[in-house]
């Protein structure tokens, strides 16, 4: 009986554990992202349509760090993503 438990209980527990560690993310609306982070994004976004922004923020070293991603459209129908911290540096670019 006490390994039914534990086979059942670990994964449940791993899976906990592993969602308290991960980030939290939503998306945002063009309005709610600082100054300094449309800024760069602008700079970056390479004449390109932002279609969409979430705002992740994760602990690390004890801290909470937050990264603003842009999806951003081209003229010519290609996608890619600008992640910039909430001070406004560039952290990086997907294509």
């Amino acid at each position: 009986m006490k390994k039914a438990f534990l086979i059942l209980a670990l994964p449940i527990t791993m899976a906990y554990a592993a969602s308290s560690f991960a980030g939290k993310e939503e998306k945002v609306q063009w309005s709610q992202v600082p100054p300094v982070v449309q800024k760069t994004i602008k700079e970056h976004s390479g004449g390109g349509k932002i279609v969409e922004i979430e705002k992740e923020t994760e602990t690390k070293d004890g801290k909470p760090v937050t990264v603003y991603e842009a999806t951003i459209n081209t003229p010519d129908n290609r996608k890619f993503e600008v992640e910039v911290r909430e001070d406004g540096k560039l952290v990086k670019i997907d294509y």
